[in-house]
């Protein structure tokens, strides 16, 4: 047995006989509700932290975006007095495309068209393609492969991964082939 200091054993008696059952029990809860609050003030301050990364990292977002888009309006407008011009030498009369100033007009469209490239204004590929509305706009339907781009109206725009103009498509609607066709298609397969 080790030996007990005997002022040791006077404090413990002191202490115990001061202190009551229902005190410590008292002053035990109190400690629990104490560390559930801090447990709790732990957790909102936590969230609260997070709250402010996601917070960061969306305004972060929001000037990168902001950045990358901020003309969109402007090549909107650019964009109708590009079809002009595309329409324009699409429709040149013979005799005069070969001439000198025909392919100056020629150049310009090039340089007009690798200007918005370098911005990153791309053309949507249309004709040939599934018909996605995400893209496309329907204006309306014609005998072809169904589902399918049979014709563009008008040409479609995005500016880097957003879509500034849908294209303006003819799409096919399933009566594409005349039975002559599928006959001769049919033979060949055989």
């Amino acid at each position: 047995m080790v030996p007990v200091d005997p002022e040791e054993k006077m404090n413990n008696e002191e202490v115990s006989e001061d202190v009551t059952p229902i005190e410590v029990t008292d002053l035990e809860k109190a400690l629990e509700d104490e560390k559930s609050k801090a447990a709790e003030y732990l957790a909102s301050w936590q969230r609260s932290q997070a709250d402010f990364a996601n917070y960061r990292r969306r305004t972060e977002q929001e000037k990168q975006d902001l950045g990358r888009y901020a003309n969109a309006t402007l090549f909107c407008e650019i964009l109708p007095v590009l079809d002009d011009l595309e329409r324009a030498l699409d429709h040149i009369p013979e005799k005069y495309a070969d001439t000198d100033w025909v392919e100056g007009v020629r150049l310009v469209a090039r340089k007009f068209q690798n200007v918005l490239e370098k911005q990153g204004v791309k053309p949507v590929c249309a004709l040939g393609m599934a018909f996605d509305p995400n893209l496309h706009e329907a204006i309306r339907q014609e005998k072809g492969e169904e589902g399918t781009v049979i014709g563009e109206l008008q040409k479609g725009y995005t500016l880097h991964d957003r879509l500034i103009r849908p294209s303006r498509v003819i799409v096919g609607k399933g009566e594409g082939k005349e039975p002559k066709e599928e006959a001769e298609e049919d033979d060949a397969a055989e």
